[in-house]
């Protein structure tokens, strides 16, 4: 499986666990290298769907002078959006709270846009997921934020957490990605890779 990136060794550039747990599960082998405090602005132009692909870009191109020959770089980022409004990570409490107001008894989408790169190559794609969510009163947000703290997520959720078990109704398109990585498409692509 994947014996073509048998030439590469694979960086994952995330802080992420979910990223790192997903990637595992693809059973290859992979180091994860972080740079602080990377900028994930993007122009206030661009259309929801473009949003993920290009800060997963920018994220990529952040690396690309200290990536060697033989590395294969996967940089990845993921938003929600609905009705047109995005939401990243929340900036503290009451902005996690108004995230998850927001999202109850709505359907919205998570993308997530991802990047291999290679010194001699580049490939970028993104995926898109719809999630439903039931209603949810005020205390099931104040309870999940309080026990799970999802200031590190988009949309202030986790789908594997307590209120994935709770408040999702429906999901079009793959779980993996409202996790935070598209696992069945990126190995497809790093089949071709």
């Amino acid at each position: 499986m994947l014996a073509n990136l048998h030439r590469y060794k694979i960086i994952l550039a995330s802080n992420s666990p979910r990223r790192k747990e997903l990637l595992s599960g693809l059973g290859i082998s992979f180091e994860v290298k972080t740079t602080p405090g990377l900028d994930e602005s993007y122009p206030d132009s661009l259309q929801s769907n473009e949003i993920a692909l290009y800060v997963a870009a920018k994220k990529a191109k952040a690396y690309l002078p200290a990536l060697q020959k033989n590395e294969l770089l996967i940089t990845a980022d993921t938003i929600v959006c609905i009705n047109n409004q995005i939401l990243g990570k929340p900036a503290d409490r009451a902005d996690a709270f108004r995230m998850l107001q927001t999202l109850s008894a709505k359907t919205h989408e998570v993308i997530t846009g991802v990047c291999l790169t290679a010194q001699s190559k580049s490939v970028s794609f993104s995926v898109v997921s719809t999630v439903r969510f039931a209603p949810l009163d005020e205390e099931d947000i104040i309870y999940y934020i309080d026990t799970c703290r999802p200031y590190d997520k988009a949309g202030a959720y986790g789908i594997q957490e307590w209120i994935g078990y709770v408040a999702v109704e429906a999901i079009q398109g793959s779980f993996y990605n409202v996790m935070g990585l598209p696992v069945q498409r990126l190995y497809q692509e790093l089949l071709k890779f």
